[in-house]
């Protein structure tokens, strides 16, 4: 159940925090539009309206919402399929109002069935995705667009021979700032004194000792100056026809066209899946370990995208990052989500100019820290004491996430434990007794409660390897449920194999809708129990004996 709480109550702590997320959330809102082919203030407009409406609306306590890097190249391929950005925020516009029906349809319950070590892989994978992609913008390198998550990039390197490039890209004065700013950072919160500043973020004073640095640099003519293209990079707008120029309405009549229902399905799907892993993700994250009722959040995402297209906004999603950032800064309430899209909104009206001063290279370094603690040792430490049927899941959906994407490493990770959990089942079918004598083994077979076709295979191999001339007692008498395919092989094995093979079978507890006929009190096979009787007698003389 999801706790209630003033959303007032924390207001330093929401205020730090959001102010964080704010900072982390712009370039990423710029990078990721610029990835889409869409207008840079499409990108700030989807975090506007993420933060401060979703926020609102959400129940999630930490989860912030904006412009995701999994939906680039969907918005990349529909805005040149469709032929124009208008007609591509009426997909958006569809896509909202399919999300606000999933919610209503409780659709949002599927979030249930992810693993906790696939959610906790997602967020490892996640963390090293951070560092990969941020430790060139640390270095001053900045080929690759803020909010990258592709493993494989544009000019056919990937994320790991791409830090290799690093190395003939290094801009001294980015280093300076990172090494400066990575100073700050740890700093602020290990020492006492500073801890207890809890109004004043971290990454905030990182910010600005960074685009003050980097000013001392210009004005001195340093070779240490950071140049324009390794700075925010936040479109000023100039005159009030600048700002209504932004705003960007859906094309309604192109409610008719085919691909733009098809595009608008491919958004409703993609955006609730990711919205969904997210919000997991970020209840496992939660120290208050507070629960989201994830059919509002879809339907408060819907809104949030109808109303995203309508001002000319991307569409948006629950973004790990985004809520990562907010979580470590530590935010107490979604007031702090609130508060970045607030933040957002005023920033870019009002001082478009300054927020252009910040250098990529602190914004990497609040990032890094941010990845590794997504990424802790602890976790992989945690995961490999509970065990292969833990851990292999665990890692095989960090790889995968890391290697192709976010789904597709999921969706991995799910096969992985759905396989690991049949075989469990595999393993409970039956349990499998053998008492050895000396005038023969006596060999039982007790059914579990419920046995399907999944254990078909592991008892049939049982049967196959009973030897000729044995004993066999097949119990069912707590089963509540068997399955034909095993109730076939059973009477198959009785009727056919331990005739051929002499082997006795006596049959117990099978009810009369199983239509398996239990062996009689008087039928031959009763001789078992005799075997059984008689052994047990003599172990109990030779017992006596060896006492005298």
């Amino acid at each position: 159940m999801t706790k209630k709480i003033n959303l007032f109550a924390n207001l330093k702590s929401d205020f730090a925090s959001g102010l964080v997320v704010f900072l982390v959330a712009l370039p990423l809102c710029l990078g990721i539009a610029m990835a889409s082919g869409a207008p840079l203030f499409s990108g700030i407009i989807a975090g506007v309206v993420g933060g401060i409406i979703v926020g609102y609306l959400s129940q999630s306590h930490i989860s912030v919402s904006g412009p995701a890097a999994g939906l680039t190249a969907i918005i990349l391929t529909a805005i040149t399929d469709l032929g124009a950005f208008d007609v591509f925020l009426m997909s958006v516009f569809i896509a909202g109002l399919i999300q606000l029906a999933l919610g209503f349809l409780k659709a949002g319950s599927i979030s249930n069935y992810f693993p906790t070590n696939v959610i906790e892989g997602m967020l490892a994978g996640i963390g090293i995705i951070i560092i990969l992609k941020q430790i060139p913008h640390a270095f001053g390198y900045d080929a690759d667009f803020e909010g990258d998550q592709a493993f494989i990039q544009n000019d056919g390197s990937n994320s790991f021979s791409f830090l290799f490039d690093v190395l003939n890209h290094i801009h001294l004065g980015a280093v300076v700032v990172s090494a400066v700013s990575l100073v700050i950072l740890l700093a602020w919160d290990r020492v006492p004194f500073l801890k207890r500043i809890k109004l004043v973020p971290g990454a905030l004073i990182a910010v600005i000792a960074g685009v003050v640095l980097n000013e001392i640099f210009v004005s001195t003519g340093s070779t240490l100056a950071i140049a324009k293209e390794h700075l925010v990079s936040l479109p000023v707008p100039k005159s009030f026809d600048d700002f209504k120029s932004i705003i960007i309405m859906p094309d309604f009549t192109a409610v008719a066209n085919p691909q733009v229902w098809v595009v608008a399905i491919t958004i409703a799907i993609v955006a609730s899946i990711e919205t969904l892993l997210c919000i997991e993700a970020t209840d496992r994250m939660d120290v208050q370990k507070r629960y989201t009722n994830t059919n509002v959040e879809l339907r408060a995402q819907g809104v949030g995208n109808i109303i995203s297209s309508l001002l000319g906004g991307l569409p948006m999603t629950s973004v790990v990052v985004r809520s990562s950032a907010n979580n470590n800064a530590g935010a107490k309430s979604k007031l702090s989500a609130i508060i970045h899209g607030v933040l957002l909104l005023i920033s870019v009206l009002s001082i478009p100019a300054i927020l252009n001063k910040i250098p990529l290279a602190t914004l990497a370094t609040v990032l890094i820290l941010v990845g590794y603690k997504l990424a802790k040792p602890a976790a992989f430490m945690h995961f490999w004491k509970k065990g292969k049927y833990q851990f292999v899941p665990f890692i095989a959906t960090l790889v995968f996430v890391v290697a192709t994407d976010l789904l597709k490493g999921v969706a991995l990770g799910i096969v992985i434990s759905i396989i690991f959990v049949l075989r469990g089942n595999l393993k409970r079918a039956y349990v499998f007794k053998k008492e050895e004598y000396e005038d023969g083994d006596i060999i039982h077979i007790d059914l579990a409660q419920e046995v399907s076709f999944l254990n078909k295979a592991a008892i049939k191999q049982t049967l196959a390897e009973i030897p000729e001339n044995s004993k066999v007692i097949i119990n069912a008498h707590d089963t509540e449920y068997i399955s034909h395919d095993v109730l076939d092989l059973i009477r198959e094995f009785k009727e056919t194999r331990a005739i051929d093979e002499n082997i006795k079978v006596k049959l117990k507890g099978f009810k009369e809708a199983y239509e398996l006929e239990n062996t009689p009190e008087n039928h031959n096979h009763v001789t078992i129990e005799h075997y059984y009787d008689v052994a047990k007698r003599e172990v109990v003389q030779k017992e006596v004996v060896k006492g005298e």
